[in-house]
């Protein structure tokens, strides 16, 4: 198995995305194969880690996957010199209810694929209590691999040798000492940071991020840490929902997992892309039209003038399946609210009005039983996804499409839409459960 490390840290907002970054660049600009992963459910983290180190990025969850899912999605490092897969959160954030393999968190991996973990420490504020920490994080769990920890946001010469003082006497390894560097961060919007197809100067970032690292980080001894296990058995990615599959692609739908789209591809479907954003419809000959997540809120009044879309959308709804997941299910509906209060027409083809005047964050996991097919998923089975979404719904009159339920098996109100052949759910599916 190809040698990997986990690039974890304490909690959200220490620099990790970053230092991943940076890494992802600095080692292929050298020449080696990286093999890029992300833990838990994010839609946005793995196209930067692509445009990074050139090679597509994929999600690994412990509560949504079975351990075949995840082999078959770990077998995806065939090839690559070295896998580095980014953490969520904290090291050892995940629910209360464990799921498939674990509560998806992303020690959970570390400790299934034996990746070593480093540790991006934010340093800001203290010298050598940095060093109880690391300590903390280190011993907390006897079967993790702690290979040390990088440290960030350091204030001067003197900070990083009192921290690095602390850390000796801990028996902890220092891979790197990142000065703080304000301007080095990502700009971020209500879901996370902007996608990486709208920063603004991808490419010249990713650049300096990589001379950034290259300067204080040891990456011969970043290589030097990695280990890995064994694969623990062979899986299979999901199975696709129809053969040929119209797939909303732009800056207003781009929330669909990686492994999805690579599972479908390889038991034969054909995945055509096309853009609401440039008034563009679903191919004639889909078999199904799917609408992914992203941000159409940003974009109501443009998906609202598209006219050729959506005439094209309804169209094909009259004798094939459409499915919208998120964002993709609020234009399914009768009318989209934006930030402002201004109602913008979309679809209508359920019954849905839902506003993003009317804030509130919706997010954790969901157990879904499919009431109905969707596509060639058929009525009946089970699905885990998550949602995270701000969006609210301010009238339905729709059949649910699922009965709906979190991590901890409470029932969930927003239990998806269905009308004759059109469903959508706020849930993103990420695996189906045997």
């Amino acid at each position: 198995m190809t040698p990997g490390l986990l690039i974890a840290a304490p909690a959200s907002g220490t620099g990790k995305t970053t230092v991943m970054l940076g890494l992802l660049r600095a080692l292929s600009q050298d020449g080696v194969s990286v093999q890029p992963f992300k833990c838990g459910p994010d839609y946005i983290d793995p196209a930067f880690h692509r445009a990074a180190c050139g090679r597509a990025s994929f999600n690994l969850d412990s509560w949504a996957m079975d351990a075949g899912l995840i082999d078959a999605i770990a077998a995806q490092s065939a090839g690559a010199d070295l896998v580095l897969a980014e953490g969520s959160m904290g090291l050892f954030d995940g629910v209360a209810r464990p799921g498939a393999t674990g509560n998806g968190a992303s020690a959970d991996l570390a400790r299934r694929m034996g990746w070593p973990v480093v540790l991006v420490l934010d340093a800001s504020g203290q010298a050598q209590s940095a060093a109880a920490t690391a300590l903390g994080f280190k011993s907390f769990d006897p079967g993790l691999n702690f290979a040390g920890v990088i440290l960030n946001r350091v204030a001067s010469p003197r900070h990083e040798s009192l921290i690095r003082k602390g850390m000796e006497a801990m028996g902890i390894a220092v891979l790197g000492a990142l000065p703080r560097r304000g301007e080095l961060v990502l700009p971020e919007r209500h879901l996370g940071l902007v996608q990486a197809m709208e920063h603004p100067d991808l490419e010249r970032a990713l650049t300096d991020y990589a001379a950034f690292v290259r300067q204080h980080v040891d990456l011969g001894a970043i290589r030097d840490c990695a280990r890995g296990a064994a694969a623990q058995g062979a899986g299979r990615l999901p199975d696709p929902p129809a053969q040929t599959i119209a797939m909303a692609s732009d800056a207003a739908f781009s929330f669909i997992y990686p492994h999805l789209i690579e599972g479908w591809r390889r038991a034969g479907s054909r995945v055509l892309p096309f853009s609401p954003l440039a008034d563009e419809a679903p191919a004639e000959e889909a078999d199904l039209v799917w609408l992914p997540g992203g941000y159409p809120e940003l974009h109501a009044g443009a998906i609202a003038a598209a006219g050729t879309f959506l005439s094209g959308l309804v169209r094909h709804a009259q004798t094939r399946p459409v499915h919208g997941e998120c964002g993709g299910y609020m234009v399914l509906g009768q009318s989209l609210i934006d930030k402002h209060g201004q109602a913008h027409r979309m679809a209508g083809l359920l019954g849905l009005e839902t506003s993003y005047a009317r804030r509130k964050m919706h997010l954790g996991y969901r157990n879904a039983r499919l009431l109905a097919p969707v596509g060639t998923i058929a009525g009946g089975t089970c699905l885990r996804g998550h949602e995270f979404h701000y969006s609210t719904i301010v009238a339905h009159d729709d059949e649910p499409l699922a009965e709906v339920t979190d991590a901890n098996g409470d029932a969930v109100a927003e239990t998806g839409s269905r009308r004759g052949l059109v469903s959508g759910s706020f849930f993103h599916m990420i695996a189906p459960v045997s």
